[in-house]
């Protein structure tokens, strides 16, 4: 189902996590977005030059094609504490290195075997 505007707003709503209860942070799940900063994909174009520099004594250098592209944001799937519950979350790896996330506690004990 393709999510259509209308009157500026989304007419398909995702979940929401409430990240920051002390901020009041709401953040909407979609594909592609880190869920803490809200990074996502960017608009860009690879750039096609053709000819010889004008430093390395040529008459300079032409485009000769431009293609649109996108620059996706490094997503890193993390098990994080949220909310006070530990789940999986899409985060952006600066996020990361800014400490952002709180990650969850490494789990030493074992799961009962079930009795058969």
């Amino acid at each position: 189902m393709a999510a259509t505007k209308a009157r500026g707003k989304c007419l398909h709503r995702p979940a929401r996590l409430l990240v920051f209860p002390l901020l009041d942070l709401e953040l909407e799940f979609m594909a592609r977005f880190c869920e803490l900063t809200g990074k996502g994909p960017r608009k860009g174009s690879r750039i096609w030059r053709s000819g010889k520099p004008k430093k390395q004594g040529g008459i300079g250098t032409h485009v000769t094609g431009i293609t649109k592209r996108r620059f996706l944001p490094n997503l890193q799937r993390v098990k994080a504490v949220v909310n006070g519950e530990v789940r999986y979350i899409r985060v952006a790896a600066s996020a990361i290195k800014k400490g952002l996330v709180v990650k969850a506690p490494k789990r030493f004990w074992k799961k009962p075997e079930a009795k058969s």
